[in-house]
């Protein structure tokens, strides 16, 4: 089959590689007839996060089961499935306290395991999928011929659900504050799904708050730095959001996150980590009662909650992706998204 495989940094490839098998009896194989580019894909894109060369790549996907491992027991040739970014056992402690990203019997989609062995990528013509039960939501079989619907499943996989953990970490309550990033757009669709009556988003790409607002920014602040704190302050009493969502794990998103929560407030964190201190000074946090939760999203443990609010259309996450691509172009992907004229793009193998 063909899959994405990065070979160094800013060296992304669509090559053939062997095709995925069952390979214990818990396993499924799903043919993808969704995946997408993360944003945390592109720090091993610059280079930023090692991968070995020839390593997979990719997390979010949803298809159709091809194959089925005689200890599955939810699944059959033919259903359509979601399939969050991280796979996990289901039975674990973990898993039944909702950590399923903390499961000791799971892993990440193009991840090289202890002994070499390397897991497939979602993006790519099909995946292996380990602990098919514990890992894998079925979706309704009429969703693969709607187009936009199925779109909209696939930011089930990672990006909705990571923005609902962080609007969940975030306490949200009346009054919110978020990114212009995938991730952060989808924080605004959560907080607003939760009841946020104002929400503030940061951002200064048209095109991106214009999406904020459609999913329900009352506000958007396009100041960076001190004049950023300065005008969500102003919108806020001088006070500051009850609420901070940081989508994107850079030291100054964190600082921006710490000088625009009100004392007393949460800060729901969902960005990968780049920087030594990330931007956090716990005497600050400490002195002015902040709180700080969050982490990688338990996905799999949401899907459920937002699947019938995405199917019925209560909320819409598909605009987020803002550019379609087939399996061979994926490069180009990359390279649109690292230069940030596109959003999030949607590949359809």
């Amino acid at each position: 089959m063909r899959a994405t495989v990065i070979h160094a940094p800013h060296d992304i490839r669509v090559q053939e590689v062997p095709d995925p098998g069952i390979q214990q009896p818990t396993d499924v194989v799903l043919r993808v007839l969704r995946a997408c580019i993360c944003g945390s894909d592109l720090w091993a894109y610059r280079g930023e996060s090692a991968r070995r060369s020839g390593q997979r790549i990719g997390h979010e996907f949803l298809g159709v089961v091809e194959e089925v491992g005689p200890g599955v027991n939810g699944f059959a040739v033919g259903d359509l499935a979601v399939a969050p970014f991280v796979w996990s056992d289901g039975t674990c402690t973990y898993c039944a306290e909702g950590l399923t990203t903390s499961c000791p019997e799971g892993g990440f989609w193009g991840s090289v395991g202890p002994d070499g062995a390397q897991s497939d990528g979602g993006q790519g013509e099909a995946v292996r999928v380990p602990h098919a039960d514990g890992t894998l939501v079925k979706l309704p079989a009429a969703a693969a011929s709607d187009d936009r619907l199925l779109t909209a499943l696939l930011a089930l996989s990672d990006v909705l659900g990571t923005g609902h953990h962080a609007a969940v970490g975030a306490g949200v309550a009346p009054g919110g504050t978020v990114g212009d990033g995938a991730v952060g757009l989808c924080g605004v669709l959560a907080a607003k799904r939760l009841g946020a009556e104002r929400i503030i988003a940061l951002g200064r790409h048209t095109a991106r708050t214009d999406i904020a607002r459609r999913f329900g920014a009352t506000d958007v602040v396009a100041e960076r730095g001190e004049a950023a704190l300065a005008a969500v302050r102003e919108l806020t009493r001088g006070e500051g959001a009850h609420s901070v969502i940081e989508a994107v794990g850079t030291e100054q998103s964190m600082r921006t996150a710490l000088g625009i929560v009100r004392d007393g407030g949460s800060i729901g964190y969902v960005g990968v980590p780049h920087g030594s201190a990330t931007g956090v000074d716990l005497g600050v946090m400490f002195g002015r009662n902040i709180a700080l939760r969050g982490g990688v999203a338990p996905v799999r443990t949401y899907i459920p909650e937002l699947l019938p609010d995405v199917l019925d259309g209560t909320i819409d996450p598909s605009p987020v992706f803002d550019r379609s691509i087939g399996l061979d172009e994926v490069p180009v992907g990359y390279k649109e998204m690292d230069e940030r004229t596109a959003l999030k793009v949607l590949i359809t193998p």
